[in-house]
C-alpha cells in the first residue's frame, strides 16, 4: 500500500461491485467508506430514485458534481463508490483524475456479469427501472457502456471482477495502491 494515497476512487458501471468491493477493502485498510450515491441521500433526505421521479436527471447530476467535490476535499483516507454516470458528467472526470494523492480504479465486468447482477435490482435503479427484461437490461447496458467507457477508460487502474472472489480483487487492490 502506497503511504501517500488518501483518496482511492472506485468507478465502474452499476453492477460492477463498486460498493461491495470499496466497503470491503475500506475495513481492510483503515480508510473511511463513502457510497456516493447513499451519500447525497443522506445529505438531500430522499431516495436517488425519488430525487430522479421529482426533479430530473439534469438536477441530480449538479448535486452528484457538488456532493463529490464535497467529499473530494475531505482531508482524511477515504475509499469513494462513484455512481454508475459519475465520471460522465460535469466536471467530475476532472475531480477524480487531479485529486492529489489519488487512484482511480475502473471495476469493469462483462454485459452479461452485469446483466445477471442487475435483473434482481431494476426497481431499485432509477435509470433501468423501466426495463422488464434481461434482453432489454442488456442491451441497454451495452449502449451504456459504450457511451460511458471513454470515461471510465482514463482510470488509473482496471480490473476485471466477471470471475474473480472479493478476497483476491481486495488483495489485488491492496497490492496495486
Amino acid at each position: 500500500m502506497n503511504k501517500r494515497i488518501k483518496t482511492i476512487y472506485l468507478i465502474g458501471y452499476m453492477g460492477a461491485g463498486k460498493t461491495l468491493i470499496g466497503r470491503s477493502i475500506s475495513k481492510k485498510i483503515s480508510f473511511n467508506f463513502y457510497d456516493l450515491d447513499s451519500y447525497i441521500e443522506l445529505k438531500e433526505g430522499k431516495k436517488v430514485s425519488e430525487i430522479f421521479n421529482e426533479k430530473n436527471e439534469v438536477y441530480f447530476r449538479k448535486i452528484e458534481n457538488k456532493y463529490l467535490n464535497e467529499l473530494s476535499n475531505k482531508n482524511e483516507k477515504k475509499i469513494i463508490s462513484t455512481g454508475g454516470g459519475t465520471p460522465c458528467f460535469e466536471n467530475n472526470q476532472s475531480i477524480i483524475q487531479n485529486s492529489p494523492d489519488s487512484v482511480s480504479i475502473y471495476l469493469k465486468a462483462k454485459i452479461e456479469t452485469l446483466a445477471k447482477r442487475l435483473i434482481k435490482s431494476l426497481d431499485k435503479r432509477p435509470i433501468i427501472s423501466h426495463l422488464s427484461n434481461e434482453n432489454e437490461l442488456k442491451s441497454f447496458i451495452t449502449k451504456h457502456l459504450f457511451e460511458r467507457s471513454f470515461y471510465y477508460e482514463k482510470s488509473d487502474i482496471k480490473i476485471k471482477t466477471d470471475n474473480i472472489e472479493l478476497k483476491d480483487i481486495i488483495k489485488l487492490i491492496q497490492d496495486l495502491v
